[in-house]
């Protein structure tokens, strides 16, 4: 499991160093193969790469006549890319998935259990800020899942 919050940086060239507390449980699982992709919040997802063939093989089970799902496929899949970490622990992000996300130099890698996000700094210290908003007025409409949970 993948858990935490790194502040990192680009460097000129668009490459991330993934933090040495994640190389080796990378290297376990996927011998440091990733793949990299968008999500509609303006981020990039990180993903080991058993773990996208697993999201993958779900994207490609949808139905291609559901508007959604099709969607869903083609901005997933289509915009996924293979990445290796290469000996210093470090993957190289195209231009194009940088763009997207509008990553410049100041970045933030975000544990999420079997995957990572990657944000911009700023968008993330944004967004962060705007959920928690959303925590205090929303009392309602939680996943039946998390009524139980307390922290």
């Amino acid at each position: 499991m993948f858990r935490g919050l790194s502040p990192l940086a680009l460097d000129g060239k668009g490459r991330l160093s993934i933090p040495a507390k994640f190389r080796e449980r990378l290297g376990e699982i996927c011998d440091g193969h990733l793949v990299v992709t968008i999500h509609s919040d303006r981020c990039l997802l990180i993903f080991p790469l058993p773990e996208w063939e697993i999201v993958e093989k779900k994207l490609t089970q949808l139905p291609s006549t559901h508007k959604r799902a099709l969607a869903l496929r083609r901005l997933l899949i289509g915009h996924a890319e293979d990445c290796e970490m290469d000996g210093q622990g470090r993957i190289l992000l195209s231009a194009s998935l940088r763009q997207f996300a509008a990553l410049d130099k100041r970045v933030v890698l975000v544990g999420q259990g079997s995957r990572f996000e990657l944000w911009d700094e700023q968008t993330w210290h944004q967004k962060r800020e705007q959920w928690l908003a959303e925590q205090t007025e929303e009392t309602e409409g939680l996943p039946g899942e998390l009524e139980s949970l307390s922290f």
